[in-house]
């Protein structure tokens, strides 16, 4: 059986922040803290305000 880390005296890590406000998160909508703001990042990905940027020069994997 796994050690839990408040058994075994280690810190836990700090839960990070929702990247959309800033809230902490809740387990629920991990790793944002609403449906919300689960919603706004949707959003912001269907838009394209987020892209994952190409390089120059690199073409597809011919499958």
């Amino acid at each position: 059986m796994a050690d839990h880390p408040a058994k075994t005296g280690a810190a836990a890590k700090p839960a990070k922040p929702c990247p959309i406000c800033g809230k902490p998160q809740v387990a629920a909508a991990k790793p944002f803290c609403s449906d919300r703001c689960k919603d706004v990042d949707l959003n912001r990905w269907l838009s394209g305000s987020y892209a994952i940027p190409a390089r120059e020069g690199e073409e597809e994997d011919p499958e």
